[in-house]
C-alpha cells in the first residue's frame, strides 16, 4: 500500500527532486520542493522556513526531499514520515549528474527558487563548500550513511528503502506505477554507469 508521507534522502546531485516529483505523481502525493521553502532572494535562508515545513508536515499526504536536517527539519519531518527513500548512488553517478546539472543551469541561466540562479561556472572552482556546489557534494558525500542509522533509531515508524543505483530506483518506481495503474514518463537522463 502506498505511503502517504514520504521523504527522499540522498547527497546533492542524486536526483531527489526528480524522484520525489515522479513518485508523487504515481501515488497522488503533493510534492513540496523543500529548496523552494528554504532559499529566499539572493540565496538568503527564509525566516519562515521551519514554519512552512511544519505547516505542510501537518498535512496528511505529501512527499519532499529530506534536507536541512541540521537546520531543524529532522524533528519536524522524522516523526511524520512513513517512508524514506534513500538514493545512495555511487560517487561517479552523482558527480556526473551534478556537473551536468550545474553547467546546464549556469549556461541557460535557469531560474531556480525565488529569483535565484546557479552561481556561475566560476564558482565550480571555488574552494569553499558553501560557495561551490561540487565541493559541497564532496563535503557531504557520506553524510546520509552516517546519519541514517540514528534517524532509524529516533523514528522507528519510518520504513527505509535504500537504492544503490538509479536502475534499482527506476525499477521500483515503475513497479509502483504499474501497481497503481499509472503511466509514467522515463527519467530525463539516465546514468550510464554500471
Amino acid at each position: 500500500m502506498p505511503s502517504e508521507r514520504v521523504l527522499v534522502a540522498g547527497v546533492t546531485g542524486s536526483g531527489k527532486t526528480t524522484f520525489a516529483r515522479r513518485l508523487g505523481e504515481v501515488w497522488g502525493l503533493r510534492h513540496v520542493e523543500i529548496d523552494a521553502l528554504f532559499h529566499g532572494a539572493d540565496w538568503t535562508p527564509r525566516p519562515e522556513f521551519l514554519d512552512d515545513v511544519s505547516a505542510f508536515a501537518g498535512e496528511e499526504r505529501w512527499i519532499t526531499e529530506w534536507q536541512y536536517t541540521g537546520r531543524g527539519t529532522a524533528p519536524i519531518l522524522g516523526p511524520r514520515g512513513q517512508l524514506a527513500v534513500w538514493l545512495d548512488y555511487p560517487y561517479r553517478v552523482v558527480r556526473r549528474r551534478l556537473v551536468t546539472r550545474t553547467v546546464s543551469r549556469s549556461l541557460l541561466r535557469t531560474e531556480l527558487w525565488n529569483g535565484n540562479r546557479e552561481r556561475g561556472l566560476a564558482k565550480m572552482f571555488h574552494p569553499d563548500p558553501y560557495e561551490n556546489i561540487l565541493q559541497w557534494q564532496k563535503h557531504t558525500l557520506h553524510s546520509w550513511a552516517e546519519r541514517m542509522p540514528q534517524m532509524q533509531r529516533e523514528y522507528p515508524q519510518l520504513e527505509v528503502l535504500r537504492f544503490g543505483h538509479p536502475r534499482e530506483a527506476e525499477a521500483w518506481l515503475r513497479a509502483q506505477a504499474e501497481a497503481s495503474g499509472v503511466s509514467i514518463a522515463p527519467p530525463k537522463r539516465r546514468s550510464r554507469a554500471r
